[in-house]
């Protein structure tokens, strides 16, 4: 048997005919999305679904080229790939030219391209060499060092770029880092840590009494006694400890509230005091005792603190201003339809018209009148569900369901660390895709701007899409060959 014909053997092709009834649907999609009524076909190549279907032909042609490399080649040469990307990043700093505030865009001749597309493929085999080595196991924070290294260079990189969503789909690696043996308190930080950011952000306008302190950091303050109290009772089950701190917390609160009658003074620095009263009791019972079980808790709280003190900053300096806005609009803290909030505000009309039926392809007045922006790229699931209806819209989640349990499958049966971690990378990039696309088009989300796989318009999307599957197609296709 030739190496043709032993590839063609061991391919995944459950996963390809995802992948083509994926891609295929997308560039429907586009066609319904970009029509115009002067439009002479969906082939024609002066409007955006005849050049898509341009990039989805050099799509196949990369992914068959790729079936064809030596799968121990991207093991081989990680490091390299990994390396070429991040230069790669680094000079699109400087030379992209500025496309609606980013510097993210490579632009050849009639071609743009987003380097960070690749990034993602090429941190992910970097990741997977890295974890794949002698010896390594993802058993404590020190192993977490590394691999955090690997991903905070691009991360940066991109940021830099001020592409903030694009950087955004590296925080989806930690869902591979879980399945590899991280320990699931990182999750519930990172969560946690979102939660305290919401509530900071959102109700930090919100006074208690005037000059008296915000709701907002009174409730972030409740929320990590909260968290503290879970522990001692439940998992460190101090159930005596956890009563006590309660009924300190109830007292000092009361005391507050009567000796505020007479003497104003700031209900935020009672809520702190209280916190950080409450870790200097759970580290005398741990040296009493010698529980050992709360010195984590306590430097959590204590870092949940000082990061509720910088949550504005962050909001206020770190994020550009759009980004400010589609937060404030989510949240629910400013109504600016006209604004920040007309996207999502028209895709929720959008979607909401076409009701279970949908209004028929092509039929869609929301997206034929141009109402919804970007609703060919990174609105484009608005056009299904105002075109297809709920069970149109119903019918393209099954697929990307039955896609990513694929992908799972496929990492579940590596024997190799390489192929395994690997897998669960693209996984995971897909999933946080999905979620965050979705989410956002039907304003659950915040507006980052990141393209939902095989159906946003672009060959950038589409080509880096492509690659990351078909290095895993050849990486899985590669288990089968050894066994023959």
């Amino acid at each position: 048997m030739s190496k043709n014909d032993s590839i063609r053997y061991a391919l995944d092709w459950t996963t390809i005919f995802y992948f083509v009834v994926l891609v295929f649907m997308g560039w429907i999609s586009i066609y319904g999305a970009s029509y115009d009524f002067d439009q002479s076909s969906i082939l024609d190549f002066n409007q955006r679904a005849g050049k898509q279907f341009i990039w989805i032909l050099t799509a196949f042609g990369i992914g068959g080229m790729l079936l064809l490399v030596d799968s121990r080649m991207y093991n081989i040469f990680a490091y390299f790939i990994y390396a070429s990307a991040m230069l790669l990043l680094l000079v699109t700093i400087f030379v992209a030219t500025d496309i609606k505030g980013s510097r993210s865009w490579l632009v050849l001749g009639p071609i743009s391209f987003q380097p960070a597309e690749l990034a993602k493929m090429a941190t992910a085999l970097a990741l997977s060499k890295f974890m794949s080595s002698y010896n390594y196991k993802l058993k404590n924070w020190k192993d977490l060092i590394p691999l955090g290294l690997f991903i905070f260079l691009p991360f940066a990189l991109i940021i830099l770029q001020k592409e903030t969503g694009s950087a955004l789909v590296f925080v989806a690696f930690l869902l591979m880092f879980y399945r590899e043996g991280m320990n699931g308190i990182v999750l519930l930080i990172v969560t946690f840590a979102i939660i305290l950011f919401v509530v900071i952000i959102r109700y930090s306008i919100v006074p208690i009494q005037v000059d008296r302190g915000t709701l907002g950091m009174i409730i972030g303050m409740i929320l990590i006694l909260a968290a503290q109290l879970i522990y001692a009772f439940f998992i460190a089950r101090n159930r005596k400890e956890a009563f006590i701190v309660t009924i300190g917390t109830i007292v000092i609160a009361l005391l507050s509230y009567i000796i505020n009658i007479w003497y104003n003074f700031n209900y935020n620095y009672v809520a702190i005091f209280t916190v950080i009263a409450a870790c200097i009791y759970w580290m005398v019972i741990e040296v009493i005792y010698r529980y050992k079980r709360y010195w984590l808790v306590v430097a959590i709280s204590l870092g949940s603190v000082l990061f509720c003190f910088s949550a504005d900053y962050l909001f206020e300096k770190v994020l550009q201003p759009h980004q400010q806005i589609r937060i404030k609009v989510l949240l629910n803290m400013e109504d600016d339809l006209t604004g920040a909030g007309y996207n999502v505000n028209q895709s929720k009309i959008a979607i909401g018209s076409g009701g279970f039926w949908g209004k028929g392809f092509l039929n869609g007045t929301q997206t034929k009148l141009k109402y919804v922006p970007e609703q060919d790229t990174d609105f484009i699931f608005c056009t299904v569900g105002e075109e297809h209806g709920f069970w149109g819209s119903t019918l393209v989640l099954f697929i990307y369901w039955l896609f990513l349990m694929r992908l799972l499958k496929i990492a579940e049966r590596q024997r190799e660390a390489f192929s395994r971690v690997y897998a669960y990378c693209v996984a995971s990039i897909f999933f946080f895709h999905l979620t965050i696309n979705i989410g956002m088009v039907l304003g659950i989300m915040p507006v980052i701007g990141i393209p939902l796989p095989f159906f946003s318009y672009g060959g950038s999307s589409l080509w880096g899409f492509t690659i990351m599957l078909f290095i895993l197609l050849r990486l899985d296709a590669a288990r089968l060959e050894r066994m023959r």
